[in-house]
């Protein structure tokens, strides 16, 4: 058989995108469709019982109901009815999400309102959902993990430098990073973890956010005679910079900021280009004193964070407690009202 020409490749490349581009509205489509409609059962089911027209075991009998005269249909059991008078309920006065829950699938909605427990929770996720982009699996890893409690409880400890350049700075970085997924044993190298990252990196951009593109390992910095070399060499779309990052498997220490702050220098020199913005360095470190890395930071001249990370997925009661000691320690409505009067 005679092989295709580049006309002919080029062609056929164009009729495949087409297809794909008609598959995925075709299941927008639908998923909008399937959404409504759950929400419109949900409503009917919900008003016949608080209308006190339906009992428990009419949401069965319609279960039985569907699967006679729409054979072969899946969705419907009666398990899932009620599912849908919870999603209506949960969402039916919260106006601002209206939109919103068109874009996302089921798995993805029976994962945010059967699991968060208020609407400062549920709306995080949404949001997450639409930007981050989350499989339903990688959702229900963010959940696991306390992502919302620790974006409450845990700001990253940045630079005056970093601030100053990057206002948003505290939205864009966490704190802490999760790294269960690389299976690394709680005694390791920073090789092991390097190799680690490399092997797991779309688990780890996700970990990190969805606007980080890597760039390479031990990306080489030539200096004078000598060769130096960052662990892992970032670019994030946002803020257009560039971000190199430092792996130390141990506590973190001041000397760490100094080897950081020459990479960036070195990078803002001889890498970045003209359009990009003054590069960021992130210290992730195994464990770190909070007083110690403040001072640190408090007198450092270049837009540098200092992180932990952890192997395993932390304790949601124990940050869900966390929080909730935070919020005691907060003055009561009234009192901040006439705090700020």
């Amino acid at each position: 058989m005679k092989q295709p020409g580049p006309h002919q490749i080029k062609l056929f490349a164009d009729v495949v995108q087409q297809i794909k581009q008609v598959r995925q509205k075709m299941f927008v489509q639908i998923n909008t469709e399937m959404i409504d409609l759950y929400w419109d059962i949900g409503e009917t089911i919900s008003q016949q019982i608080e209308n006190s027209s339906w009992g428990k075991g009419i949401v069965k009998e319609l279960s039985a109901h569907i699967a006679k005269h729409v054979p072969g249909v899946k969705g419907f059991s009666d398990k899932n009815l009620w599912r849908m008078k919870q999603f209506y309920e949960t969402y039916k006065e919260d106006k601002k999400v209206s939109t919103a829950l068109r874009e996302l699938t089921w798995s993805h909605h029976l994962s945010i309102f059967s699991r968060c427990k208020s609407q400062v929770e549920r709306h995080y996720y949404l949001d997450q959902c639409l930007t981050e982009k989350y499989s339903v699996r990688e959702l229900n890893r963010q959940i696991s993990a306390g992502v919302f409690e620790r974006s409450l409880t845990g700001k990253p400890k940045v630079s005056t430098a970093l601030k100053e350049l990057y206002p948003q700075v505290e939205n864009l970085f966490k704190d802490q990073y999760t790294l269960e997924f690389l299976g690394l044993p709680d005694t390791h190298s920073e090789n092991d973890l390097q190799k680690a990252i490399l092997k797991n990196m779309k688990a780890f951009i996700m970990e990190l956010g969805h606007d980080f593109v890597f760039v390479a390992e031990k990306f080489r910095l030539q200096v004078g005679n000598q060769d130096f070399y960052i662990d892992l060499l970032f670019f994030h779309r946002e803020l257009s910079a560039l971000v190199a990052f430092e792996l130390k498997i141990g506590k973190f220490s001041p000397q760490h900021l100094g080897q950081l702050n020459f990479y960036l220098e070195a990078l803002d020199r001889d890498v970045k280009k003209l359009h990009e913005n003054p590069s960021i360095g992130i210290l992730m470190c195994r464990d770190q004193d909070d007083e110690v890395v403040e001072y640190a930071l408090s007198r450092n001249l270049s837009p540098t964070l200092v992180a932990r990370y952890q192997l395993q997925l932390p304790d949601k009661q124990v940050i869900q407690q966390k929080l909730s000691e935070l919020l005691s320690e907060l003055p009561p409505p009234n009192e901040v009202s006439e705090m700020d009067s």
